[in-house]
């Protein structure tokens, strides 16, 4: 085992982390994992360098959670600069073109309307999306655009806060897989005056929120046991999931991997869902509702470590009821990962 590694502690939860300006997501996991000491860790959806907001940041038995946070809508604060497309979209690209700005905030309003609901977005060239194993962005610095299929994604809503050329600001409600940068360039083509994103900050992932998050700063200057004191624990990553009670037979049965029939509370939130599953001890993990029965998906565990020794070589439960974990955090690409998020405020953004 890694020297260093052995000396981390097997820290467990979630925080809510503000990213800084300037840092990239991985690198705000290390600083934040290095505070906390922890073995594992993982992070909840991609913020560029040029980034800040809400990060959430896993750790330990957290980081199988992962997906909740990553498919969970989103909400983002936006600044777009009308008048100028950019090559990437953004304040950090090229300026491509530059044109006048005619539009008042009535036709700015209108425009921002006609994107709400279902749309189909093509990923940018400058994004982490990888195409024969090679990110888009390696691409797109050597010059090559190749084509892109359009992706369906949902705007929930836009709400114009400020208008005063060439800078608007919106409030964008989204699905996942939403590129804000595209929607600012696609707002400004349809205006007739072309735009670009100039600032973005995410404000909340599902049910989390940034007005619960703690900047890097504030977090370091913490003594230990307060930094683990942010810490929220695993299952606030599925607050969305209907919550099913069994008793200590019923939990010591998931946790050897068997199915349950399902209670009356799992079948009806229907077939296919996905369901978070208490036991007297705490939280047993996620299980999914199939045909009647409550099949274990995901374990914690720090209840499901002794369950499983006890496991035959030929679990019948499958690979999908073993406990799994995040390695060591991957590095992102320096510029437009897959996943747009918050561009730091600045003197226009309130």
């Amino acid at each position: 085992m890694n020297p260093k590694k052995s000396s981390r502690d097997p820290v467990d939860g979630l925080l809510l982390l503000d990213k800084p300006k300037g840092l990239s997501s991985n690198d705000a996991l290390v600083r934040a994992r290095r505070l906390l000491n922890a073995r594992k860790a993982g992070h909840g959806g991609t913020l560029d360098p040029m980034a800040t907001g809400l990060l959430p940041l896993l750790f330990g038995e957290a980081t199988k959670f992962a997906h909740d946070a990553l498919d969970a809508d989103k909400t983002y604060l936006a600044e777009l600069t009308l008048g100028a497309a950019t090559d990437t979209g953004d304040a950090e690209g090229r300026t491509l073109a530059r044109r006048a700005v005619n539009c008042d905030e009535a036709a700015f309003r209108a425009a921002v309307a006609a994107f709400v609901g279902p749309i189909e977005q093509v990923p940018p060239m400058h994004s982490a999306l990888k195409r024969e194993g090679r990110p888009l962005y390696e691409y797109a610095r050597a010059g090559v655009t190749l084509e892109r299929a359009a992706r369906r994604v949902t705007i929930h809503a836009i709400d114009t806060l400020a208008f005063d050329p060439p800078h608007a600001t919106i409030r964008v409600s989204c699905s996942k897989g939403t590129y804000v940068r595209v929607l600012a360039a696609d707002i400004g083509e349809r205006l007739g005056c072309g735009a670009h994103l100039s600032a973005l900050r995410r404000e909340q992932v599902g049910a989390l929120s940034l007005v619960d998050a703690i900047g890097l700063e504030t977090l370091e200057a913490l003594a230990p046991a307060q930094r683990r004191a942010r810490l929220a624990p695993a299952d606030a990553l599925l607050a969305g999931l209907v919550r099913i009670e069994l008793d200590a037979a019923g939990a010591a049965r998931l946790l050897q991997g068997q199915k349950l029939r399902a209670p009356a509370d799992a079948l009806r939130a229907g077939e296919q869902a996905r369901v978070r599953v208490y036991g007297p001890g705490g939280l047993l993990g996620v299980a999914t509702v199939r045909r009647g029965a409550l099949v274990p998906q995901r374990l914690v565990a720090t209840h499901a470590a002794a369950a499983r020794t006890e496991r035959r070589v030929d679990d019948p439960a499958g690979p999908d009821a073993r406990a799994t974990a995040f390695g060591e955090p991957r590095a992102d690409p320096p510029a437009a990962p897959g996943e747009r998020a918050a561009i730091p405020r600045n003197g226009r953004i309130p």
